[in-house]
């Protein structure tokens, strides 16, 4: 989720782009462990990057904080999933004092909004009341999700969005959360770099059925991103837990089923 990263091209194989992206294309670079990324907002093309060094969350290793906890737990924010996808993608486009470029040009934006319609893209949403106060997006293929762009807001709005986002992809039988570059703030939630090498073992697990076919992208054996929302009992949690939620899920439900998996 390089928003928040000064990404470096030194760290990156990278191949430039400058017609528009078709939304098939983009689906089959992700599954190679390639995404695009624009230098600036009004960049007329786009850099294809395979990090030498990929930073990923794994999903049983989510650092929730006392604070965080507690800030999911109290439902400090209405989280929502695939309500508002438009808006996250653009609040994550805007230019911000501590962030003055984006690397999410009109040729990103527009693939995924695409990406989006045909249910590969999707988004966490944090609002206070009826106002956007942060969230992110990705893409989800078999059991990865690549994790795209955070922003927040409001104080530990992004933090929260993670969380819940942890939450989901586990409960949807997720096996891959792909941050793209390590950060800072991205270590202190657990997240861990690898090498390429590394990376596309596990990108290939999660695109892979038990047989050790190729999945769909989407279908039988994949992901299920909505899961947690038609749950009666979150899968995953220790054996004699009597976690359980109802649609939609409570922040309290989602920090017990970390706080037992993390």
């Amino acid at each position: 989720m390089p928003s928040s990263v000064a990404w470096s091209l030194d760290h990156s194989d990278v191949s430039v782009r400058a017609t528009p992206l078709d939304p098939d294309l983009v689906l089959g670079a992700y599954a190679v462990g390639v995404f695009p990324m624009a230098d600036h907002r009004d960049a007329a093309g786009v850099h294809w990057v395979e990090p030498r060094r990929r930073a990923v969350l794994p999903l049983n290793g989510f650092h929730l904080s006392r604070s965080l906890r507690k800030a999911v737990a109290a439902d400090r924010f209405r989280v929502t999933a695939d309500q508002a996808f438009a808006q996250v993608l653009a609040l994550c486009a805007e230019a911000v004092d501590d962030r003055p470029e984006t690397w999410i040009n009109t040729d990103i934006e527009q693939v995924f909004l695409r990406l989006h319609a045909r249910g590969f893209a999707h988004s966490v949403e944090c609002w206070d009341g009826d106002r956007l106060v942060g969230g992110l997006y990705g893409l989800a293929l078999g059991r990865a999700f690549f994790g795209e762009s955070m922003v927040s807001r409001a104080t530990d709005a992004s933090k929260v969005a993670l969380a819940w986002l942890v939450a989901r992809l586990r409960v949807g039988g997720f096996t891959l959360l792909d941050c793209q570059f390590q950060t800072d703030h991205l270590a202190t939630l657990g997240a861990v770099e690898i090498g390429r090498k590394r990376y596309i073992e596990l990108l290939g697990a999660a695109l892979s059925g038990p047989d050790g076919r190729s999945l769909a992208l989407s279908g039988p054996g994949a992901g299920d991103f909505r899961a947690l929302d038609r749950a009666d009992a979150l899968p995953g949690v220790a054996p004699g837990s009597s976690v359980t939620v109802s649609a939609p899920p409570s922040g309290k439900a989602v920090a017990q089923l970390l706080v037992q998996t993390s």
